[in-house]
C-alpha cells in the first residue's frame, strides 16, 4: 500500500514532535496545512517568526514578554512585596484567570530534575535570589507543580531563601498531587493560594 510522499511524511513527522500532537492529530494538520490558501500559510509561518524574534525573558520575572520588562513587572498596581515562582509561563497565566493573585511572579523555566540532566544552574533560580536583596520582598510563594521534581525544587529553593529572611509558603494541595496547574480550575487554584503554608 502507498504510503504519504516524503515531504508530507516529514510534515507529518514534524507536527507530531509538538506536545500532546499524536501521529494522528499531527496528520489531520498537515493536511489542513496543505488545503490552506498561499497568503494564510504564509500569515501562519510570519506569525511564528515574529513570536521567535519578538518574544524573550522578561528581565525581572523571566516570563516571556515583547519589551525588556513585563506588563505585570512593570504594573504600579502589583503587590510587590510577594513573589509566586511557577515551573512555565503557561502558569502565571493559569494564577492570572482567577483575578484572585495580585503579586508578582518568577517563572524557572523547569525544575531540577537530575534524571534529565536538568541542574539548579539551569533553571532561573539564580534570577529570583537575585530579587530578594531588597526589603520589599516579604514572601514567596512556592506554585512548582505537586511531582517529585516540583517539590524537590520547591525545598531546594527555599533552603536558599530562609537565610535571606523571607518567608516562603507552598501551596496547599487544592492542587491534586501529579497535576499540571496549567490544566488546574480557577477555583481549585484560589484554594490552593489561599490555603498556602510555611515551608
Amino acid at each position: 500500500m502507498a504510503g504519504f510522499t516524503p515531504s508530507l511524511e516529514n510534515l507529518i513527522d514534524k507536527l507530531a514532535a509538538l506536545p500532546s500532537v499524536g501521529r494522528k492529530s499531527a496528520q489531520r494538520l498537515a493536511f489542513h496545512l496543505l488545503g490552506m490558501s498561499d497568503e494564510a500559510v504564509n500569515s501562519f509561518i510570519e506569525s511564528i517568526l515574529n513570536a521567535r524574534s519578538s518574544v524573550h525573558r522578561c528581565s525581572i520575572c523571566c516570563n516571556f514578554t515583547d519589551n525588556d520588562i513585563c506588563e505585570i513587572c512593570a504594573s504600579k498596581e502589583r503587590d510587590k512585596s510577594v513573589i509566586c515562582v511557577v515551573e512555565d509561563p503557561r502558569d502565571v497565566m493559569a494564577f492570572e484567570k482567577t483575578h484572585e493573585y495580585s503579586g508578582l511572579y518568577h517563572v524557572l523555566h523547569g525544575v531540577i530534575s537530575p534524571m534529565n540532566d536538568v541542574s539548579p544552574e539551569d533553571i532561573c533560580i539564580k534570577e529570583l535570589i537575585s530579587r530578594l536583596g531588597s526589603d520589599e520582598i516579604k514572601e514567596v510563594i512556592m506554585a512548582t507543580n505537586p511531582t517529585v521534581e516540583g517539590e524537590a525544587t520547591a525545598m531546594y529553593i527555599s533552603k536558599l531563601i530562609k537565610p535571606l529572611g523571607v518567608e516562603v509558603s507552598r501551596l496547599a494541595y487544592g492542587v491534586p498531587v501529579g497535576a499540571d496547574l496549567e490544566y488546574a480550575d480557577e477555583f481549585t487554584l484560589i484554594r490552593a493560594i489561599e490555603g498556602r503554608k510555611n515551608i
